[in-house]
């Protein structure tokens, strides 16, 4: 079953099958541009008012959990490296409906979060055009990110390269400006070190802030996981996969917090909000002339790069679905550039949803999309872990060739893992992102119903091969 998977999902031919062409510096600024995105440039000032300087250590956690995510998935996708990755993996390992469920969440997932950087971009832009209503952006530029995905995928790793580049330089920047004015001669009267302990101390909301803050980091690391869909393009999986989740996860962790910690040294943590980019808000402090309007440019940047990625991901993601018979043969077809254009259509509802969103609620749709595009994102994290559970059992157990890329402190990390992330979802019912819940929850029980009615003879094909291997 396995190889039989593996030829479909894999190497480029005729057909409808994806062409090998992303080399490993395309894979990790691919990576690198869907994580760096709003969850950095907006979210972490929505973070900042939750937990205060604390948010410091919920970023830590956050990046411990994608590290252990991220060594499970480079184990696995080294092993299978197809389009369909972690949802493959839950299929052949588990069970046709954990592939199923994954599948479709991280689909949504990734719809919704192309709507929640789009809303964003709606924000970003009332910085030069108060007077325009963001819908009007939210149909211009995802119609432009549309176009981009509906071209081969060189040009898409091409076009994402760039975004990357110019954002990541922008963050290399801002940490050397940041570290020169309050470490430097010239550094402010009001900034420094002393700011993180100001104003209520260094945990003003308690161990509650920061643990709710850790739901709002792993927004910001939403996108790490990309590189495991990219393999079924990837030149060499063997060498660029794991290769690129080591340099993603080390480079996002370093971003997040030495600049979270600069900027909460500048800019007094009371004032963070998402009204406005806390960059944007760092350099009008600075008041250093051009700057501010110079930063709202890069952070707008970091949005479309972000939305770029996320709408590669939902369309490779739907893709996978009908190549194993989950979704209608029209979303399995590509177009003689090797684009997949009737799943990039569908997957391009997120714009639809969040133009709707704009209008109907203007002030609040950032956090409502953050929280239904949430669900879907740390549902599949957590069947990465338990595919890795049952995926290293049953390796073991059939003596297959020896794993190029091996997780460390196998079972536990992985446990743990899960166990964090079950405890994040269940705290969400307290917190302003009952959303999350209030979503998912109808979301899996209608995709259950879906799957018995539509997937039922897969299933019992399912059980009647294991039967025979055991």
């Amino acid at each position: 079953m396995g190889n039989k998977n593996r030829q479909v999902h894999g190497h480029s031919g005729s057909g409808n099958q994806l062409k090998r062409d992303l080399t490993t510096r395309q894979l990790t600024m691919i990576a690198m541009g869907c994580a760096i995105g709003t969850g950095l440039f907006l979210g972490s000032g929505l973070a900042i008012s939750t937990a205060g300087p604390g948010v410091l250590i919920s970023y830590a956690i956050g990046a411990l959990i994608v590290l252990i995510l991220m060594g499970c998935l480079a184990e696995m996708t080294v092993a299978h490296p197809s389009t369909g990755s972690f949802g493959f993996i839950a299929e052949t390992y588990i069970h046709p409906m954990a592939g199923y469920l994954v599948r479709y969440s991280y689909w949504i997932a990734n719809v919704l979060a192309v709507g929640v950087e789009v809303s964003a971009i709606a924000i970003y832009m009332k910085y030069w055009f108060p007077t325009v209503p963001g819908l009007v952006w939210i149909l211009f530029f995802g119609a432009v990110l549309i176009y981009v995905n509906a071209t081969s995928v060189h040009t898409f790793a091409t076009f994402e390269y760039w975004f990357s580049m110019i954002k990541i330089s922008a963050i290399v920047g801002f940490i050397l400006l940041g570290a020169y004015v309050i470490f430097g001669e010239t550094s402010g009267t009001n900034m420094g070190p002393e700011n993180l302990v100001n104003d209520g101390g260094f945990l003003p909301f308690g161990w509650s802030g920061v643990w709710i803050a850790i739901f709002i980091s792993l927004f910001s690391f939403l996108g790490t996981e990309l590189i495991a869909v990219t393999a079924g393009e990837a030149k060499d999986p063997d060498i660029a996969v794991p290769k690129a989740l080591k340099a993603t996860v080390f480079r996002l962790t370093v971003f997040y917090v030495l600049t979270l910690a600069l900027m909460l040294m500048i800019v007094p943590w009371k004032s963070a909000g998402v009204d406005k980019s806390p960059f944007v808000k760092v350099m009008e402090i600075l008041n250093i002339p051009g700057a501010s309007g110079i930063m709202n440019f890069i952070v707008l940047t970091a949005a479309l790069s972000a939305m770029n990625s996320q709408l590669y991901a939902s369309t490779r993601m739907m893709f996978s679905l009908s190549q194993s018979k989950f979704a209608p043969a029209l979303f399995g077809s590509v177009s003689k550039k090797g684009a997949p254009l009737a799943a990039l259509a569908v997957s391009a509802t997120g714009i639809v949803v969040a133009a709707a969103v704009s209008a109907l609620f203007p002030n609040t749709s950032y956090e409502f999309m953050m929280g239904i595009s949430m669900f879907g994102a740390i549902f599949t994290w957590l069947m990465v872990f338990i595919s890795h559970l049952f995926f290293r059992k049953a390796w073991e157990q059939k003596g297959g060739r020896k794993l190029p890329v091996k997780m460390i402190g196998y079972p536990y990390l992985t446990i743990i893992g899960a166990v964090l992330l079950v405890s994040l979802m269940l705290t969400t019912w307290v917190t302003d992102f009952k959303i999350l819940l209030q979503f998912g929850i109808p979301w899996l029980i209608f995709l259950s119903i879906t799957y018995f009615f539509t997937n039922k003879k897969k299933a019992l094909h399912h059980e009647s091969v294991n039967q025979l291997n055991n």
